[in-house]
């Protein structure tokens, strides 16, 4: 009985991923994907020197063959690969009395200029993006064992887009990376990851409260509230503000409230005491109190001022 081939549900459409045109931004990269599928040699078939400017991955998922790589003759077999360009010279042929399978994978790299935006957690991303780079550039120019499945993902990637459910795209690029990061680490560099960010407890606490608070605002909130949200007591909340330069959790709420009003105000939105009603103070006369503490001067004054400058 014929042994079951794990890829073959890629022979129906072999270039339909080839066809989509991905591209995508990870970490200071941008990735072209300008081939994804499965292909097979006859054989004896031989592919006669030739290279590429962009990264080209062969896996071999069944039969064998050989590959000359710098000069030197190589032997394929199942479950290995090997990665060549960009700009590597090589000869593939199959063996004489047995075909081969080929999972072919290529993109180009491009390295970006834009700097990482660490608020949204990008810094991470390029430090990844960076060494899954580097070990494809550390990979030795010979055929290596796929030791972290990096085949799976073609078929991953392929299922993704015959089903065509929603996220299909995501997947069909976090695919990609993975055969990219699975055949990189294979490399003999040094195991150094990047330190996952992490942040104190009390930080996290606080960010919690103040996304709740922003919101929030414009309904009556209170310390025990919000509070009650973390979870913490009113009291480890009202030192976790302190802690964090915000003042007093009133001072901070008032404060977020103000900054929205005078946003409405210089946008004509509405009455000031409509707009205080709205942003979520209890009366017009109270909002008129804060915002003079606050500014030394009327919402009335404070506006004529800004439309002069």
């Amino acid at each position: 009985m014929a042994k079951l081939f794990a890829f073959e549900p890629m022979t129906e459409k072999p270039d339909a991923i080839d066809l989509l045109g991905i591209r995508f931004r990870w970490g200071g990269f941008g990735f072209r994907v300008l081939r994804c599928h499965l292909t097979s040699f006859p054989p004896g078939k031989v592919i006669r020197f030739h290279k590429h400017s962009e990264y080209e991955f062969h896996f071999i998922p069944r039969g064998k063959g050989s590959v000359i790589l710098d000069g030197t003759t190589h032997q394929l077999q199942e479950g290995s690969f090997y990665l060549t360009g960009p700009g590597v010279l090589h000869q593939q042929e199959a063996d004489v009395n047995e075909a081969m399978d080929e999972l072919c994978l290529h993109v180009e790299i491009v390295p970006l200029l834009e700097s990482a935006d660490s608020e949204w957690g990008a810094d991470w991303e390029h430090q990844e993006a960076l060494a899954c780079v580097n070990g494809l550039n550390a990979l030795p120019l010979k055929p290596l064992i796929d030791q972290y499945n990096a085949m799976n993902w073609f078929l991953v990637a392929y299922r993704a887009l015959r089903d065509n459910q929603p996220g299909a795209y995501t997947t069909i690029k976090q695919a990609i990376i993975q055969i990219m990061q699975r055949a990189a680490r294979t490399a003999d560099m040094p195991s150094t990851p990047y330190p996952m960010p992490t942040s104190s407890l009390n930080e996290h606490r606080f960010k919690l409260a103040i996304q709740f608070i922003h919101d929030n605002y414009c309904s009556a909130l209170s310390l025990p509230e919000v509070a009650e949200r973390i979870p913490i007591s009113s009291r480890q909340l009202q030192r976790i503000f302190r802690e964090q330069g915000a003042g007093s959790f009133t001072t901070y709420l008032e404060s977020y409230r103000l900054t929205q009003i005078c946003h409405a105000m210089m946008q004509g939105q509405g009455p000031l005491e409509q707009l205080a009603l709205e942003h979520g103070f209890a009366s017009a006369s109270y909002f008129y109190a804060v915002f003079k503490k606050r500014f030394g001067m009327t919402p009335t004054q404070f506006k004529s001022l800004q439309m002069v400058q």
